[in-house]
């Protein structure tokens, strides 16, 4: 099920020594080359904030119901119209809040999208648009957000590189507890 409103306001939202814990995706998706194969390529989606004067990456308050990874697939749904997979945090930032005058917490987390929705929360606020890195990292208005892209490119471009094992040479992981 989809939810069809935004959260609003912060009297449900989590703070950390007076800060408030902001939640944020980066999407993603592999491109796929012309004969089928998954290329090493992968675009981001950017976002327009609310007054359409600058791009980022969907992000909000972290709320007291849910988990940091619950917070950042809502994000993603309510403002961009995107489900998929959280994967690993890239990291925590502490920044200036642009309109508020107050240092934020913020968390990022990677977005593998699974379906782009026609509808969503805040689909008459914002745009949205799909991009290379290099120029998302270039239209990006927050510093902390273009320094997690970075910390994505880096474990994409890590990963996409190795060569999966073959079968009869993956390790087993036993437990011995």
């Amino acid at each position: 099920m989809v939810c069809v409103v935004s959260r609003t306001g912060r009297q449900f939202q989590r703070y950390n020594k007076g800060r408030r814990q902001v939640v944020g995706c980066i999407p993603y998706r592999l491109k796929i080359s012309s004969d089928g194969t998954i290329s090493d390529e992968f675009e981001v989606l950017v976002i327009s904030s609310q007054k359409g004067h600058a791009l980022m990456f969907p992000k909000g308050g972290w709320e007291l119901d849910e988990s940091v990874e619950e917070a950042a697939s809502r994000e993603s749904l309510e403002e961009a119209g995107v489900i998929g997979d959280v994967e690993r945090q890239l990291g925590t930032w502490d920044f200036l809040s642009k309109s508020r005058g107050t240092f934020y917490e913020g968390l990022m987390f990677p977005m593998l999208v699974k379906e782009e929705l026609e509808l969503w929360p805040e689909q008459h606020l914002r745009q949205r648009m799909w991009m290379k890195v290099d120029e998302a990292r270039e239209a990006c208005r927050d510093w902390w957000m273009k320094e997690a892209l970075d910390v994505l490119v880096h474990r994409l471009s890590s990963s996409l590189s190795m060569k999966p094992m073959e079968e009869d040479t993956k390790i087993q992981l036993i437990s011995t507890c």
